[in-house]
């Protein structure tokens, strides 16, 4: 009998898949993705970094503004083109857009006084200081922010704001701290520079506000703002480059070391001072220039 043959091997084409380009595209590297992504995509900033940046003042439209008070008619018309002669003949600013007029380039800064919650005390500051009010309804919590506006040439201002959320609460501290904006006296009282260049307080001032004291001396050219972090701030938008510094009491309150410094900056112009030594430390009043 023949034998059974073997079955024969069967061979089954097989074909070729090709994948789009798209999918091509996706098996990329992460290597290769990186080299391609652009800087400006890999920086990432977080909210709490934003708010410590420098505030954004509105555009300020001269046109669109009806003034209200007898002053604020006369900057708009043009009668008065230097703030200097405001302050000069002692009146009051009643009108943001006053300020938005004379100053167009005022640059602002939000200040550190509150913390967020951590353990033993160690949250990171904050721009807002949350309080809150218990009532039968729940807890309500407050908002409030400080700002300080200058323009680096002897013009500095300060401001609080308080509300239920925190832009109202950042608004109203610009605005106040533009409706308070006031001019300082700048020189070089230091015994060691002689430079007669306006970096630094003329003569030691000093300033309370509760139980905080500071007291400002004047330092030599270089020397840099020795002083509390949300005083730099403050003494940097004034216009003020370098000084000395002493405080006394609880300085832990921000609030009341921030008041303290500005109540310093205003002893400036009210010590009257005789011309002949204004002469040798080249003592300047509120240096204005308008752009």
């Amino acid at each position: 009998m023949p034998k059974n043959k073997e079955p024969e091997a069967v061979t089954i084409p097989v074909k070729k898949v090709t994948t789009p380009e798209s999918t091509k595209k996706d098996t990329k590297s992460e290597s290769d993705k990186e080299k391609t992504t652009p800087e400006s995509a890999k920086e990432v900033t977080t909210p709490e970094e934003e708010h410590t940046k420098v505030a954004s003042i509105r555009n300020f439209n001269a046109e669109q503004w009806t003034p209200k008070t007898s002053l604020g008619k006369k900057v708009r018309d043009g009668k008065i083109i230097e703030i200097d002669s405001i302050f000069d003949e002692g009146k009051r600013i009643m009108e943001v857009e006053i300020v938005d007029s004379l100053f167009p380039n005022l640059e602002s800064e939000l200040l550190l006084v509150g913390q967020a919650k951590g353990k033993f005390g160690g949250g990171k500051r904050r721009v807002f200081r949350q309080t809150q009010k218990k009532t039968k309804e729940g807890n309500k919590p407050k908002f409030s922010t400080i700002i300080v506006v200058g323009n680096k040439n002897g013009f500095v201002g300060i401001g609080r704001g308080k509300s239920k959320e925190t832009v109202p609460a950042r608004e109203k501290s610009l605005r106040n701290a533009k409706l308070g904006i006031f001019k300082i006296k700048r020189g070089c009282g230091s015994w060691k520079c002689g430079c007669k260049q306006p970096h630094s307080v003329p003569f030691t001032v000093t300033g309370k506000c509760g139980s905080v004291k500071i007291t400002i001396m004047p330092a030599p050219k270089g020397n840099g703002l020795c002083i509390e972090n949300e005083c730099k701030k403050i003494l940097r938008l004034a216009g003020i480059n370098d000084v000395w510094s002493r405080t006394e009491g609880h300085t832990s309150t921000k609030n009341n070391l921030i008041y303290a410094c500005v109540d310093a900056l205003h002893q400036l112009t009210k010590i009257k001072t005789q011309k002949a030594w204004e002469e040798t430390a080249g003592v300047i009043e509120g240096a204005y220039k308008k752009e």
